[in-house]
């Protein structure tokens, strides 16, 4: 009975929408954080009768035919990239992204990734750094005697020195854009790598045309939506109730059949 084995593989297609959206619940707080959704897809259709087939010498054909499908499988678990809210936190380390765009950071490997948390400090030796200490590009120094930071909409990093009329410019922030960004690894530790599916960075200047701007003091927040991550809780709990009770009623289909045939 081919019941039982397609409401097992509904059961586990919704086993992993659950766990999805537990872990955006578990990161409903975590800086940046792009919630996750299960996509699915049916699996392939064993023809009874082909649709379209002739029915009798005189021409006439089968109208709909007979295909009985095999359940489903999980096809994807798609990254929803829309932007997060903004969140005063009054840190001038802290930047947020208003907009498209990535920072990029050097991991100690020399390798890059990229980050929308923007929950920066200062290094031992002055460099603008990532929670874990990883060097944020394209490297900034802010000098041991700077009286205040600031970071414009542009990216642009002026300090204030002790004895100079004018603020000293630091450097240059650029984001980094991507043709498909749900093609992005997650590293762990709000860091993405790039792949073959994201395709290449585009580094940009914040401000300009397709790259968001940049706030001081403020942090993204996660983009979940705790009533509609527990709505789709409670709908995806349900379709695994439904899924386990074909199984029982196939169960009992066959054996019901097993005692008349022992009849």
């Amino acid at each position: 009975m081919r019941a039982l084995s397609i409401a097992a593989t509904g059961m586990l297609a919704q086993q992993t929408n659950v766990e999805v959206i537990a872990n955006n619940l578990a990161n409903m707080n975590t800086t940046a954080f792009k919630r996750q959704r299960a996509q699915f897809q049916d699996l392939l259709y064993q023809n009874i009768e082909q649709a379209g087939t002739q029915s009798s010498d005189s021409g006439t054909v089968v109208p709909s035919g007979i295909q009985l499908g095999a359940g489903v499988r999980t096809a994807a678990v798609y990254r929803v990239t829309a932007q997060g809210d903004l969140q005063t936190t009054s840190n001038p380390y802290d930047l947020a992204i208003q907009g498209p765009g990535y920072f990029r950071v050097q991991q100690p490997s020399g390798t890059d990734a990229y980050t929308r948390a923007g929950n920066f400090a200062l290094s031992p030796e002055g460099q603008l750094v990532t929670d874990k200490g990883y060097t944020v590009a394209p490297g900034i120094t802010v000098p041991t005697n700077a009286l205040s930071v600031s970071v414009n909409a542009q990216g642009q990093v002026q300090a204030t020195i002790p004895g100079q009329t004018q603020p000293q410019t630091l450097g240059q922030l650029e984001l980094v854009r991507f043709p498909n960004e749900a093609g992005l690894n997650a590293l762990g530790g709000n860091l993405f790598q790039e792949t073959q599916a994201s395709g290449n960075p585009q580094s940009g200047l914040p401000g300009s045309a397709g790259y968001g701007t940049l706030v001081q003091g403020f942090l993204e927040t996660a983009n979940v939506n705790p009533v509609e991550e527990i709505t789709s809780l409670i709908t995806a709990q349900r379709a695994y109730e439904m899924n386990s009770k074909v199984i029982s009623a196939a169960d009992e289909m066959m054996s019901q059949t097993a005692r008349l045939g022992g009849a």
